[in-house]
């Protein structure tokens, strides 16, 4: 799994005008491509009568798919500028469509490109860019009296945490950055003088800042 990846919080619409044309951007955070032809499939129905759905998406850690669609516009005009800002703003695992009412004025190839680039850049400043970390959860199992401490230690570094649960012992649940996870290990190990149980869990994506 890669240590980070930008994506989009969540999906997003945003409609602007040009020379009379209604353009939507529409975008969706999505994990395969069975969830972006969903998506795109829905837009096409929602907007059953426009003139044009056009779209684009990639998934993968490695930008392994990458598809776009015309939709009938003038081949290149739509889908592929619709991509080319996926890229630019390096975002992954992210389907947008620009949907197209046409309001009676021909905008031309370049003015094509244009329009729906700038549909696919509303829709993602509606779908809100961010930033997503790999964490890995680090389990530390240890007695009552060791909690304050270390709790106070984990406070100072700005630690990540999940659940903690109290039973006979504490266990916390850490997460620290994934690439950081070794570290944090020893110095818990350390913090503890080797008296906490610690264990690893999954690793998991977390929005960075929040």
């Amino acid at each position: 799994m890669i240590e980070q990846y930008r994506t989009v919080r969540a999906a997003g619409n945003k409609e602007i005008v040009i020379k009379k044309s209604r353009f939507i951007g529409y975008v969706m955070p999505v994990q395969n491509e069975e969830e972006a032809i969903q998506f795109i499939e829905d837009i096409k129905k929602k907007h059953w009568n426009a003139t044009h759905n056009c779209s684009a998406y990639m998934i993968g850690e490695r930008d392994e798919i990458q598809k776009q669609s015309d939709d009938g516009e003038p081949s290149g005009t739509a889908g592929k500028p619709i991509l080319e800002v996926i890229k630019n703003q390096g975002l992954k695992n992210v389907a947008i469509v620009v949907t197209r009412y046409f309001g009676g004025i021909m905008l031309g190839a370049g003015g094509l490109i244009r329009a729906y680039t700038d549909g696919a850049v509303a829709a993602i400043e509606a779908g809100e860019a961010i930033t997503k970390v790999l964490h890995r959860e680090v389990f530390v199992e240890l007695d009552y009296t060791w909690l304050g401490k270390v709790e106070n230690e984990l406070r100072n570094r700005q630690v990540r945490m999940g659940e903690t649960t109290f039973t006979d012992k504490v266990k916390l649940t850490c997460l620290p950055v994934d690439r950081e996870a070794e570290r944090f290990i020893e110095f818990m190990t350390d913090l503890t003088q080797g008296q906490s149980v610690i264990t690893e869990g999954q690793q998991l994506y977390f929005i960075e800042g929040e």
